[in-house]
C-alpha cells in the first residue's frame, strides 16, 4: 500500500523527538513581529467562511477516494490528520468535516501530480534523493531514533526513498509548469508597499547584547547571591575595558546569543520581559546597564543602536514583498493546474 504521506510524518516526528534545551534569552511570551523588511507582510484577510462540508462517516472505509483507478485508503488519510493534528493541535469536532475534506482533496491533488510526473517520465537523479534523505534523517538526534520513528510507522528507509521520489518529481513538474508564470513586476512590488502601508508600520526598538548569568528555578537566596556577585564582578571588568562580546561568548549563559557575543539583534517594546526592556529602551546608543534582574537571572546589557517609529522605505521591504508575492501567484498557478489535471482525471470521492 502506499504511504503518500510518510515523509510529513517523519518530518513531524522529528520535530518531536529532539529534546532542545529552552532559550534562556529575556523574551516574554512571543509577539507578533513587527512589520519590516525583515518579516513578509501579512496576508490579505480571509475570504468568507465557506459552507458546511459534508459529513465525514466517525469511521473511515477502507478506500476513501480513487484517483484513476489508484485508491486512497482511509488508514493514508487518518495518518495525513494525525500528522497535522501533531503540529497544530487538535481538530475542534465542528471543524472535523472540513480539515478532512480539505486534506483528502490535497491528496488526491497531490496524487494526480505523482501520476502525471510519471507520464511525462520526470526523472529524480538517486543524489538528488540521497541528499533530501539525508537532511530527513538529519533531524533525528541519531540513527537509532530516526530508525525508530520509521518502526513506529511501519515504513522503511525504501518507502520513504520512493515517497521522496514521488515528491520532487511531482515539485519538478509544478516548476516546468508555472515558473514561467509566477514573475512578480516591480510595479505589482511597489502597489503592494502602496496599499498595504500598515503593514510596514515599525515600533521604535534598539538592538542590543546582553550576558547572562543564569539562576535556576525556584533558587534559594544563597545561589541567587551567587549568580548576581558572578554578574557584578563581570561588570566590574566590563567597566575597566574587558571587550563586551568576548565576554559574553566567555560567560553568558543564553545558549542562543552567547556564540554571538550576546547580540539579540532588534527588538521592539512588547518583546522581552518588563525588566530587561525597561533597562535596554533607557540605554543609549554605546551604553550599558548595571546589573538587571529577571525571572532568568542577572543580566548586563548593552546598546548597540536605537531606532525611533517608522514606516519601512520600499527599497528594505522591497525583497521581502517580491518573495511573498511570488509565493502567492505559486499557489495560485499551483491551485490552476491541479485543477485542470482533475478536470481530465477520474476522480471518485467514497465518502
Amino acid at each position: 500500500m502506499r504511504r503518500a504521506v510518510s515523509i510529513l510524518i517523519i518530518a513531524v516526528l522529528a520535530a518531536c523527538s529532539r529534546t532542545e534545551s529552552a532559550s534562556a534569552k529575556p523574551q516574554a511570551t512571543p509577539a507578533s513581529p513587527p512589520a519590516s523588511a525583515q518579516s513578509a507582510p501579512t496576508a490579505p484577510a480571509a475570504p468568507p467562511q465557506a459552507p458546511a462540508a459534508k459529513p465525514v462517516p466517525a469511521q473511515l472505509p477502507e478506500v476513501v477516494a480513487r484517483v484513476n483507478g489508484e485508491t486512497i485508503s482511509g488508514k493514508e488519510l487518518e495518518d495525513a490528520i494525525r500528522a497535522i493534528s501533531g503540529r497544530a493541535g487538535p481538530i475542534p469536532p465542528d471543524e472535523r468535516d472540513r480539515v478532512y475534506r480539505g486534506v483528502l482533496d490535497d491528496m488526491i491533488g497531490y496524487r494526480l501530480m505523482i501520476q502525471e510526473a510519471k507520464a511525462r517520465k520526470i526523472a529524480v537523479a538517486d543524489a538528488e534523493i540521497d541528499a533530501q534523505v539525508a537532511q530527513i534523517r538529519s533531524q533525528f538526534p541519531n540513527d537509532a531514533q530516526f530508525q525508530q520513528a520509521l518502526t513506529a510507522q511501519n515504513t522503511t528507509l525504501e518507502a520513504v526513498r520512493n515517497d521522496t521520489r514521488d515528491e520532487m518529481s511531482a515539485a519538478k513538474l509544478v516548476d516546468s509548469e508555472i515558473a514561467s508564470k509566477i514573475a512578480v513586476k516591480p510595479e505589482a512590488v511597489t502597489d503592494f508597499y502602496n496599499k498595504n502601508q500598515d503593514k510596514f508600520q515599525q515600533g521604535a526598538r534598539v538592538r542590543a547584547s546582553h550576558i547572562l548569568i543564569g539562576i535556576p528555578q525556584n533558587a534559594d537566596a544563597a545561589t541567587k547571591q551567587q549568580a548576581k556577585s558572578k554578574a557584578e564582578a563581570l561588570l566590574k571588568d566590563l567597566k575597566a575595558g574587558k571587550d563586551f562580546a568576548e565576554a559574553a561568548k566567555a560567560n553568558s549563559q543564553d545558549p542562543g546569543s552567547a556564540p554571538n557575543g550576546g547580540d539579540l539583534g532588534y527588538f521592539e517594546q512588547g518583546q522581552m520581559v518588563p525588566p530587561f526592556e525597561q533597562a535596554a529602551f533607557a540605554l543609549k546608543a554605546g551604553e550599558m546597564s548595571d546589573v538587571v534582574e529577571t525571572q532568568f537571572g542577572y543580566h548586563i546589557i548593552k546598546v548597540a543602536d536605537k531606532q525611533t517609529s517608522r514606516v519601512v522605505p520600499l527599497d528594505e521591504a522591497k525583497k521581502q514583498i517580491e518573495e511573498y508575492l511570488t509565493q502567492q501567484n505559486r499557489h495560485a498557478q499551483t491551485e490552476v493546474f491541479v485543477q485542470a489535471l482533475k478536470a481530465k482525471a477520474k476522480v471518485e470521492v467514497l465518502i
